[in-house]
């Protein structure tokens, strides 16, 4: 067990951002999470964070996981105060951070995540999880891990289908075949953001959003600006003249999941 106290973090703003599918309440203030085959739970009072894990995996996986070694404050500092909305966005999303995810759950996360809401893909992961993953047991708690590669490579779209994927079965399939025979995934973690989203919109079933979704958080390429209806919409309402993109230069994504998230929680009523 780990005992912290973080500044601008917060794992139930986390767990509901949008941007990771297999985070979920277990009671108030306390968490649970699965990533890289590993069980965690957290609990939050404040500032004051525990994490139920070895000192080992904290400092390998979860604090980089959390992105916990950057300073996000330096970021919404330079939202200027003429940005009335920007502002009650990061101010109402303060304590989210962009995770460092595995790249390939987040290619199948959000070929998932297409026309879709995220209660449903959460669902349709954890299934996906049931059926391909490898079932694992953390002192009495039984979890499934992210299916492999290899694991995928083997299902059908009939057998796909019953995991409530749709018309989104044919994508992963294909998808799947593709990147475990060429093994592109190591090469893609290797690129920049502008070669890594061409790379990622070859791929059967990615459009320019989730190839930004999947470089902003599989990737961390913080230059990815996802761009979905709720974007959409605030860019439209908010920033007629056009969003200052070069005032967030290499940190547009962090400013992207304020904007989302706030969108996501207040919509209408704080436009």
């Amino acid at each position: 067990m780990i005992k912290t106290i973080l500044h601008d973090f917060s794992i139930e703003k986390i767990a509901y951002s949008g941007q990771c599918f297999r985070c979920n309440e277990l009671e108030k203030n306390k968490y649970s999470l699965i990533a890289f085959g590993k069980y965690l739970e957290i609990e939050q009072h404040g500032e004051n964070v525990t994490f139920y894990c070895e000192e080992q995996d904290y400092q390998q996986i979860w604090y980089p996981y959390f992105d916990l070694g950057t300073d996000y404050k330096k970021w919404t500092n330079t939202i200027p105060d003429t940005d009335s909305y920007l502002t009650k966005a990061a101010e109402f999303g303060n304590g989210i951070r962009i995770l460092r995810q595995d790249c390939w759950e987040m290619i199948i996360s959000f070929l998932i995540s297409q026309q879709n809401n995220i209660k449903r893909i959460k669902k349709i992961i954890e299934l996906l999880c049931q059926t391909y993953g490898e079932k694992r047991n953390d002192n009495g708690m039984v979890y499934y891990t992210f299916p492999s590669i290899e694991a995928l490579s083997q299902a059908t779209e009939e057998e796909l289908k019953n995991c409530n994927l749709g018309y989104r079965g044919k994508y992963i399939i294909q998808t799947t075949k593709d990147l475990f025979q060429t093994q592109k995934i190591e090469k893609i973690k290797q690129m920049c953001y502008n070669e890594a989203k061409k790379e990622l919109l070859t791929l059967y079933g990615v459009g320019e959003k989730v190839a930004d979704c999947i470089c902003l958080f599989g990737l961390h390429h913080l230059e990815a600006f996802p761009i979905d209806t709720h974007i959409k919409k605030i860019l439209e309402k908010q920033y007629k003249n056009g969003f200052p993109f070069s005032t967030y230069k290499s940190y547009q994504g962090v400013i992207q999941q304020y904007l989302f998230y706030y969108d996501l929680f207040c919509g209408e009523k704080n436009v």
